[in-house]
């Protein structure tokens, strides 16, 4: 059975009736959030977190966890972790043996040929909840939901909260919850949020950024000496870079029917920042639907050996991604 993820958002409750979910997709910090909701639900279960090697090393486990019941009545729920088509054999042996239990499982992204995930979509008992990347409305409701009775919250601070933490849900919790425990009395001030969110090491990034698309080789080359990347802030760039080339896709398309650069982006939702116009109208001018083509495919390059590879430099990789974006401005 298949959930929709914004649906089970708001009525987590509904997954009760499933012996055994399976949550997958790209979205780490949906998966974090649903994990934290499951907690809540079943605060009286004791928790087992168990990754699928462990099952395949030891095919019993699992099952010798389930008929291992407590004397004292208590009931469990499982959370497995990297899962994928390896563990089916494994969860229907055991799917007549769950009792009161509860098996979470959680993948990343699985394609339709996936046994894993074309068991729990046909499944009468279980259930499935594909979790896609968030946009920039998932985004601005997650920030305007947690910050709800907070005064001073504008559209303008919202924004500055993406800015500083991209579309990276979890990145967008660790901005609340720095906000939540900073301004306990509900009111927040702009001046002290954009200190708290470091706004000024991301005006830096967004710099080289800019002069990347815009084709400046010296400037560009000036500002990667002078850039600090933090590893942990990957993520964040590679969005800030994937939604300004979204940006200037959106345009080059709607070129087609208009000819007008400022009205296209005057009309643009979500709107752009004043600030930001004169930069997007100079680079809607180098960026054609070719060299656009070729910067996507550079960053889906990019993020995937950021995530395949933990011992990479991935500071490095940035910038090499910088240098490509400048390079491709150039026509090169």
């Amino acid at each position: 059975m298949i959930f929709k993820s914004y649906i089970l958002e708001n009525n987590i409750e509904s997954l009760e009736k499933q012996k055994m979910f399976l949550f997958y997709g790209e979205n780490d910090g949906l998966k974090k959030d649903f994990k934290a909701k499951i907690k809540k639900i079943y605060k009286s279960f004791e928790t087992i977190n168990i990754f699928q090697d462990e099952i395949i090393i030891n095919k019993n486990l699992l099952l010798n966890e389930i008929l291992n019941r407590s004397l004292f009545n208590e009931k469990k729920i499982f959370f497995i972790e990297q899962a994928s088509d390896k563990i089916l054999e494994v969860l229907e042996n055991i799917d007549n043996k769950i009792q009161d239990e509860k098996i979470f499982l959680f993948s990343d992204i699985l394609d339709k040929k996936s046994k894993l995930r074309n068991y729990f979509e046909k499944s009468k008992n279980s259930g499935i909840c594909p979790c896609y990347e968030d946009n920039e409305m998932t985004i601005k409701t997650i920030i305007s939901t947690k910050l709800k009775g907070y005064y001073g919250l504008t559209t303008q601070i919202i924004n500055l909260i993406i800015q500083s933490a991209g579309l990276d849900r979890i990145k967008i919790n660790n901005e609340i919850d720095k906000i939540t425990s900073y301004f306990q009395d509900k009111k927040i001030e702009q001046s002290k949020i954009e200190q708290l969110l470091n706004i000024k090491i991301n005006d830096d990034f967004n710099k080289l950024k800019d002069e990347a698309l815009n084709g400046n080789k010296t400037q560009t080359n000036t500002l990667l000496n002078e850039t600090v990347l933090n590893n942990e802030d990957n993520f964040y760039y590679l969005n800030s870079i994937n939604q300004r080339m979204n940006k200037l896709s959106t345009i080059n398309d709607m070129k087609k029917n208009n000819k007008n650069v400022e009205s296209i982006i005057a009309n643009l939702k979500p709107p752009i920042f004043w600030k930001d116009k004169p930069t997007i109208i100079q680079q809607s001018k180098i960026w054609n639907k070719q060299n656009i083509k070729i910067a996507f495919d550079k960053i889906y390059k990019t993020e995937l050996k950021i995530k395949s590879n933990s011992s990479i430099r991935k500071d490095l990789l940035i910038k090499n991604l910088i240098v490509d974006l400048c390079c491709a401005a150039n026509g090169a």
